[in-house]
């Protein structure tokens, strides 16, 4: 919605579409340039928050090295090609690859702005799916798989998964989880520093397990220290503690007794043993959990990406259905969104091992693979060998295991597009780049992250400056090349294909509206700042499940043959090092996003932020000076960077933040005259190590050696 003010100001109300928060804008603009952005106070999900990424959309709006057309790679130089052009040509030599080796010859590799994009939602997934290839990847499986495999195995779908209602309850703990920084994660909840005061305000308590002090863990009442990759022994036996006590699920849930005689050795010594956390701690917080009025559990990163992932989430939603928090309001809560995915069935439900990878045979889940087997997919020989890849606003070589066995990968392929607005470690390796319209030249709903919510709301976004001459949305870009690859098949795209692409995602959202709870179309929504308020998370079980009969098996193989092999190996004490070896942790800050924006220019001023964290202990040991160089070696690679001492680090663990160290790869565009500093993390992960049921690539814990420079 906008409304003109002074002459040649206006304003309008947007979405931040840069992380999961969400947030609702208030955007100025005089003479189609943008003069200020704030958070807007009326909005009733994010109620006036902002964080600094939000401010940068300026930026990303105006930045020089986005791409506004059509290239194609000559040599070293990037040619601006016309569209149509571009498209047939990109249609013609992916039919050619497909027509050569199969369509499982051809990649597909999806990165984390896919799912802030309408267009791409609507669009891009039947895109994927007019290629028809299994050899496809996404940044779920460095980011969130254990999550979604567990929701589909305990709730029948992949994306309902309950979250934490903070906003009433009594004890919020996090594992693995920096909302300060993230305003959380597989949780929309903006303003979560506001929503943490209230939760302080009525006598509340939140409670961190982390390697890390991290923001989150500053502000809470009580923080532990865990050894990185150990959580499942300490959830585990909270899960134990807690249903000595006496457990008090739903009516519709199966599978307690089982459970407790899995969870019987994992004690609290045992945990303290594998991981650090004291026994006593961990019987206090049992209390706790099983004692609070209101609880909620909640983990994240930290927890799906590491090698016992899924016991991790199993756990956690063991420990939220035992309690009789699970959909009671201040435990853990479905949303009841505008929009309903899961209701309409628009969104598949999972499935896992239906195939599996050609090489290690790494099972799929929902249709994609692990990402950790994509280079050796590319780069083995044999029937099956990917030979083609599009990457659809991704940078695997960046955000996945193994970056540099990625790097080598993506410039062996016969042929590789970028659906991409810039020219990165990945995109330089493809032939052809197609770059959709920036977020503020586009309309926007939240069709995900309204489904994660710590509120019902629905805020349709209208698009702040109009379209570009000669440029495209992403779901043109999708429709054209869906259409233009059928017809280089020599077939004619059917009526349901035709209209399946022709529809505009503003018309699919308006008639998806008009039946769900906000019974109003795009147009009336988009007149309210803010969008409408539904209300407070509501119980809607067991009636929201997608399980036969519509009841919860907690006893699911998936978790307790997982359980299972941990309890076997109970004597064989934590992971062993070598000597002098340290253990590797990622971080997230607020003023980056994932592996990119680390160049914008209002996120880049103030202190550095791309140093390896130490323990000063650590660093003392090694004789390495606070500040200087070091060489950080693991099994995958190696790189050099600046270190910092830290007593917010758990000693013997080191962390890297994501992404960084953008522009050290040849042929990358940035308008920096110098690299962004730092390292990329995943030139140290190791994509041969991947979590032990799904596997989602291994993040965390990773055994590495620090030495001076």
């Amino acid at each position: 919605m906008s409304t003109e003010a002074a002459a040649g100001e206006r304003t309008a109300y947007i979405t931040c579409v840069l992380c999961e928060a969400s947030c609702g804008l208030e955007v100025k603009v005089r003479d189609e340039r943008i003069t200020s952005i704030r958070g807007h106070g009326g909005d009733p999900l994010s109620r006036g928050h902002i964080c600094p990424k939000g401010v940068a959309l300026q930026d990303l709006h105006e930045d020089p090295d986005r791409l506004r057309r059509p290239v194609r790679r000559e040599g070293d130089d990037w040619v601006e090609m016309d569209w149509d052009e571009a498209v047939e040509l990109v249609a013609q030599r992916l039919v050619a690859v497909e027509r050569a080796h199969g369509r499982n010859a051809i990649g597909v590799y999806l990165g984390n702005p896919n799912v802030h994009s309408l267009g791409a939602m609507t669009h891009g997934v039947n895109l994927v799916r007019t290629l028809g290839s299994r050899s496809t990847f996404s940044a779920t499986s460095v980011d969130q798989l254990p999550h979604q495999l567990m929701a589909w195995a305990l709730y029948g779908h992949q994306f309902l998964m309950p979250v934490p209602d903070i906003d009433r309850t009594d004890l919020l703990v996090l594992i693995g989880h920096n909302p300060m920084a993230s305003n959380g994660s597989i949780w929309t909840v903006p303003d979560f520093p506001g929503r943490r005061r209230e939760l302080a305000s009525r006598g509340g308590k939140l409670v961190v397990i982390d390697p890390r002090r991290t923001e989150t863990a500053k502000v809470a009442d009580a923080h532990h220290f865990v050894r990185p990759g150990t959580d499942a022994w300490v959830l585990l036996a909270l899960l134990r503690e807690v249903l000595a006590l006496g457990a008090s699920p739903a009516a519709y849930v199966d599978g307690i007794a089982e459970v407790r005689r899995v969870v019987e050795p994992f004690t609290p010594e045992v945990a303290q043993a594998f991981s650090g956390m004291p026994a006593a701690a961990i019987r206090g917080l049992a209390a706790d959990l099983h004692g609070a009025g209101a609880a909620a559990v909640h983990g994240r990163m930290g927890v799906s990406t590491q090698a016992h992932g899924v016991v991790c989430q199993w756990a956690i939603q063991c420990l939220n259905i035992v309690t009789g928090n699970l959909d009671r309001p201040g435990g853990t809560m479905f949303t009841s969104p505008a929009v309903d995915l899961v209701g309409h069935k628009l969104l598949g439900a999972g499935h896992l091992g239906v195939w599996r990878s050609r090489v290690r045979g790494l099972p799929e889940f929902g249709g994609e693979l692990p990402v950790s087997v994509l280079a050796e997919e590319i780069l083995t020989p044999g029937e099956g060998q990917i030979r083609a890849l599009m990457t659809i606003a991704g940078n695997p070589v960046s955000s996945t295991p193994g970056g540099g066995r990625v790097d080598e990968a993506l410039a062996s392929l016969e042929f590789m597009v970028a659906i991409d607005i810039y020219v990165n470690e990945s995109t330089r390796h493809a032939d052809v780049i197609l770059p959709p319209t920036g977020p503020l030249e586009r309309d926007h709903y939240d069709l995900i992250f309204h489904t994660l919510a710590v509120r019902n709301t629905a805020r349709w976004s209208p698009a702040l400056f109009e379209k570009p001459e000669g440029a495209r949305h992403d779901w043109e870009i999708a429709r054209d090349l869906a259409l233009a690859v059928i017809r280089a098949r020599g077939e004619k795209p059917s009526l349901v294909e035709q209209g399946r692409f022709r529809l505009s995602p503003r018309l699919i959202v308006d008639g998806l509206l008009r039946v769900g709870p906000a019974r109003m179309g795009v147009k009336k929504l988009g007149k309210r700042p803010g969008g409408v308020d539904l209300g407070p998370l509501v119980p809607v079980l067991p009636g929201r499940l997608a399980t036969p009969e519509q009841r919860i098996d907690l006893a699911t193989p998936v978790a307790l043959e997982a359980v299972a092999e941990l309890a076997d190996h109970l004597d064989v004490g934590p992971l062993a090092l070598r000597d002098g070896e340290l253990l590797l942790i990622g971080r997230r800050h607020q003023r980056d996003n994932n592996s990119w924006l680390h160049n914008a220019t209002r996120l880049t001023r103030g202190r550095a932020r791309h140093q390896l964290l130490a323990h000063p202990d650590d660093l003392a040991a090694r004789g390495i000076p606070d500040g200087s160089l070091v060489r950080v070696r693991s099994a995958a690679g190696e790189v050099t960077v600046e270190c910092e001492a830290s007593d917010d680090l758990m000693p013997g663990v080191v962390s890297l933040p994501h992404g960084y160290g953008q522009g050290k790869r040849p042929g990358v565009r940035m308008r920096h005259a110098v690299e962004v500093p730092g390292a990329s993390i995943n030139d140290l992960t190791d994509p041969t190590r991947t979590e032990q049921v799904s596997g989602n690539g291994v993040l965390n814990g990773v055994p590495v050696t620090v030495d001076p420079a």
